[in-house]
C-alpha cells in the first residue's frame, strides 16, 4: 500500500505529464460550462468510443439539443445520425432519450448529484455516475475506467480484478483531494504512455517506482 507521501509524489509527476497531453473529452466538456447534463450525456457517448469520436458526436448533438426537453423532441433516428459513429450508437440513442424522459418526469429536469440516484438511470454505471458527481457538480467522485483500474495494479498499489474492486480499494488509500484529478491524469497517461498493449515504459517518468514486471524497452 502506497504512503501518502508516495501518492503525492506520483500525482505531482502525473500532473506535469498531463499538461503535455490532450484532455479527456468529458473533462473538456465540463470545463466549458460545468453543465452536469452535458457531462452525463457525453460520458454515455464515450463508453467504448475513442475520445476524438466522442468529442465530435457530443458537439453535433449539443448544437441541436443541449437539454433533456430538446433531446426528447428529436426522433431516435435523428439522434443516431448526430452521434454516429460512436460505439453502439443505436442503443445509445435510445438510452439518451430514456434518460432525458426520466430526468424530466422524476427529477424536475435536473441531473441528480448523488451516485445512488444516478445509478437508477438506465445505462448509467459507476464510472458515469462518479464523473457526473465530480466533473458536473465538483463533489468527491472517484471514476474508475479501464486505465484507472489497470495502472494502479501495474504500480503495485493494489491487487484487484475489477474496476469496482479498484474503486473501493482506492477510496480507502487515495486522499479525497486527488479523486477528481486521478481519473483525468490516468486516462491521459493510459492513452499515451501506460497503454494496455506495448506500454511506453522506456519514457515513463514513473518507471523506477513501478512494479510492472513486463516493462518495455525501446528497440
Amino acid at each position: 500500500m502506497p504512503t501518502k507521501q508516495k501518492i503525492t509524489q506520483f500525482m505531482k509527476i502525473l500532473g506535469k505529464e498531463y499538461k503535455t497531453f490532450t484532455k479527456p473529452i468529458v473533462t473538456e466538456m465540463s470545463e466549458k460550462g460545468h453543465d452536469p447534463f452535458k457531462v452525463l450525456i457525453s460520458t454515455v457517448l464515450s463508453l467504448r468510443t475513442k475520445d476524438e469520436t466522442t468529442a465530435k458526436a457530443s458537439y453535433r448533438l449539443f448544437k441541436i439539443a443541449d437539454t433533456p426537453k430538446k433531446i426528447l423532441k428529436l426522433s431516435v433516428s435523428k439522434i443516431e445520425k448526430l452521434i454516429y459513429p460512436v460505439g453502439f450508437y443505436k442503443t445509445k440513442a435510445i438510452r439518451i432519450k430514456e434518460i432525458c424522459k426520466v430526468l424530466i418526469d422524476k427529477y424536475n429536469n435536473i441531473v441528480p448529484d448523488e451516485i445512488n440516484e444516478l445509478l437508477k438511470l438506465k445505462g448509467v454505471g459507476r464510472k458515469t455516475a462518479n464523473l457526473v458527481v465530480s466533473l458536473g457538480y465538483g463533489k468527491p467522485g472517484l471514476c474508475i475506467d479501464t486505465h484507472c483500474h489497470r495502472i494502479p495494479n501495474r504500480w503495485g498499489w493494489i491487487k484487484t480484478k475489477t474496476p469496482l474492486e479498484t474503486e473501493m480499494e482506492l477510496r480507502e488509500i487515495l486522499p479525497v483531494k486527488h479523486w477528481k484529478e486521478f481519473n483525468d491524469y490516468l486516462v491521459a497517461y493510459g492513452q499515451n504512455i501506460c497503454r494496455p498493449v506495448s506500454p511506453r515504459c522506456y519514457i515513463c517518468k514513473l518507471k523506477k517506482y513501478c512494479k510492472y514486471k513486463n516493462k518495455t524497452i525501446k528497440k
